[in-house]
This record gives C-alpha cells, structure tokens and sequence, in this order.
C-alpha cells in the first residue's frame, strides 16, 4: 500500500475516498479519511474513514459487519484524493444498498457493470432456484453444461468464421453466459480467473 506521493490532505487534514470493489470495478462510496484512519488502515487492513457528520474516526463496518478489507490504496496524481479498492464483507451503503450509487442514469449499465451483474444473478438464481428456471436445470447438471459451454464456442468460432459482427457478438454472449454458469456450478468466480490471467501477465523487465 505504498506509494512514494504523499497525501495532500486539505485544509480539514481530510482527503476524499472514492471505494471501489476490487473483485468487480464497481464504484461503491465516497468518504473521508484523516492521516489516522489511514494510518488505521494500513495497520488492520480495514478501511478506516473519518465521520464529517459526526467528528470522529469511522471503522467501516464495526456495527453492520460490512466490513471492507482493504485489497490497495491509490493516489492519484496530485496525492490530493484516494482510491480505496476492497472485498466489501456486506452492502455499501447504510441504506443496505451494494452501493450508495443506486439512484440517476442506472440503465443501461455500464460495460464493466455488465458481467459482475449477471454473476450477482447466477448467485441468486442458484439460492433461491425459480421453478423453470434455465440456468438452475444447468447448474444441476454438470453435463449438460460442460456440453453447452462446447457447443457456444463452436458456434462463436463457426461466426467468426463465416457470419456477421452481429453475429460474432450474439454467440459470444452466449459463451460467456454458458462460461460464468459452468463456473458458478463449481463455486468459482470471474476473480479467479482474472487472478490467473493476472499472473501469465508479463510483468515490468521481463520478456512479453
């Protein structure tokens, strides 16, 4: 969590907190933080913030239990505001809402938003299993979907082949859909992958 531009703390010794999911891009809040509660956050690993309403250091989480284990601390490029990016333990909001970014321009998604959305949903649709449901006959058949995600990627490599960009983009929604619920049947998630992508990345000094 180290970085070698200091923070420019304001006139207060606040500086704003933007907190982002790190698993997902989402943006979750944004807060305050003092040099304490930085300094509380580097030493526990949870995010610390200062209360501009109620004048004192803030332990996320410490009631609720949504906790929001710190994964990195950014500064951007005058030091004068933070990127908190974190494994939220529970909603984001006191409201009980993921994120306190819930109301305005909410459709349609953003890009970024689109896939962690639909694992959000596989999640549910895995919990609370609709009768009829597509993806739960799926789920319960590990077959059947290790089946379809060969079958969706036959067809996306056959279109990219032979057929439209339309076409291209409408069966690789279809592979990713088939791709996230074959995950979701064995209990892993688009951040598992993207850790093991993450680590064939060539990394600064060394061949690509």
């Amino acid at each position: 969590m180290e970085s070698p531009i200091a923070i420019a703390y304001d006139a207060q010794g606040l500086v704003p907190v933007v907190v982002q999911d790190w698993r997902s891009g989402e943006v979750l809040t944004l807060a305050y933080a003092n040099a304490e509660a930085i300094a509380r956050t580097r030493a526990t690993g949870e995010l610390h913030l200062w209360s501009r309403s109620r004048g004192e250091l803030w332990h996320k989480g410490a009631t609720s239990g949504n906790t929001q284990a710190v994964r990195a601390l950014r500064l951007d490029c005058d030091g004068d505001a933070l990127l908190a990016l974190v494994e939220p333990a529970g909603p984001a909001c006191h409201t009980g809402a993921r994120t306190c970014f819930f109301s305005g321009d909410l459709e349609p998604p953003a890009p970024h938003e689109v896939l962690p959305g639909l694992e959000r949903t596989l999640i549910a649709r895995q919990r609370e299993r609709p009768e009829g449901s597509y993806t739960v006959t799926l789920l319960d058949d590990p077959a059947l979907i290790g089946a379809k995600v060969e079958e969706e990627a036959e067809e996306v490599a056959r279109a990219a082949r032979e057929e439209t960009d339309d076409r291209v983009d409408n069966e690789a929604a279809d592979v990713l859909y088939h791709l996230l619920v074959l995950l979701r049947s064995r209990g892993r998630t688009l951040a598992d992958v993207a850790a093991v992508l993450d680590g064939r990345r060539p990394r600064e000094g060394s061949p690509s």
